[in-house]
């Protein structure tokens, strides 16, 4: 059933890709209207999600984020498809870095790379940085339930260096790497909800106590690599601009979860300056009132 719903599929989906961007963002914009018009596609997470964490907005302000969000979301859909064809020399003039010398000093200086992002502005097309830097390129990711659109995805990534792992690979990998003295460069999507009862750390995110992802911290602190924020900023439709700041080029300098909140900090400031780019259909927050259960036991 997997295989006949791929062939189905992967026809359809070849086609979008090869459309030029006009047609390819028109085609967005019908996805758009079926997705927010007709299904409301979690629309009421969404709306919760705003109104939880800009309580002071008007309903006129949160209609317009929730409008523009999803406008975002469709566009991102596409150009997710879209990797599936489009040159190198275009995913360059639409994916633009304006301090990747930050990322080669690093590795100028031997050390591997812990690239920490959000789910904010687009990361679709962040694997276009591995043709800028010698470093071999990871990205933690979660597995696909059909296993030839998993095969798919990791193909796509692969044209440029980069390589698609679970969690559970994840230390053993990046081990196996520095035991033979290779430079990698991991990306970690790190505003994840974990487990309540798993989590090591909650902090305030956007002004509410949650529990917090921790294993980019604790992997870079374990095996003595750089931590590096990427924020990414919509330039205009089809265009970003990725900014890379250095956390922690020493981490174990720093106290447990430092860079952590550091990191939350920064996906903030993100979503303050324009919150239409963050993922709202994410349930980041569900875990809200489970603190005085889990999160005080813990040493904040």
């Amino acid at each position: 059933m997997q295989l006949l719903v791929y062939l189905i599929t992967y026809p359809f989906l070849w086609l979008i890709s090869i459309l030029p961007f006009r047609l390819l963002y028109a085609f967005s914009d019908v996805v758009y209207l079926l997705i927010y018009r007709v299904f409301g596609y979690r629309k009421k997470v969404v709306i919760s999600n705003l109104k939880l964490v800009f309580p002071n907005k008007n309903d006129d302000e949160l209609k317009r984020i929730t409008k523009a969000f999803y406008h975002h979301l469709c566009d991102m859909m596409v150009e997710a498809i879209k990797s599936m064809t489009i040159s190198e020399k275009e995913m360059k003039k639409r994916f633009t870095f304006s301090n990747v010398e930050e990322i080669q000093r690093i590795e100028n200086n031997n050390k591997s790379i812990i690239l920490m992002c959000a789910h904010y502005g687009s990361w679709e097309w962040i694997f276009i940085l591995q043709t800028y830097v010698k470093s071999k390129g990871y990205a933690v990711y979660k597995r696909l339930a059909n296993k030839y659109f998993d095969r798919l995805v990791k193909r796509i990534r692969a044209r440029y260096n980069s390589h698609l792992i679970v969690t559970k690979e994840t230390i053993p990998i990046l081990k196996s790497s520095k035991s033979k003295g290779e430079l990698t460069i991991n990306g970690f999507v790190s505003d994840q909800t974990p487990k309540p009862q798993t989590a090591f750390h909650w902090q305030e995110f956007m002004g509410i106590k949650v529990p917090v992802h921790t294993g980019a911290e604790m992997i870079a602190k374990k095996l003595d690599m750089a931590v590096v924020f990427f924020g990414v900023e919509r330039l205009k439709r089809g265009y970003y601009r990725t900014t890379f700041k250095t956390l922690a080029e020493n981490p174990n300098d720093f106290k447990d979860y430092e860079i952590t909140d550091l990191f939350l900090k920064l996906v903030e400031d993100q979503i303050n300056e324009a919150p239409e780019y963050y993922l709202w259909t994410h349930k980041r927050w569900k875990h809200k009132d489970l603190y005085e259960e889990y999160g005080h036991k813990l040493k904040t």
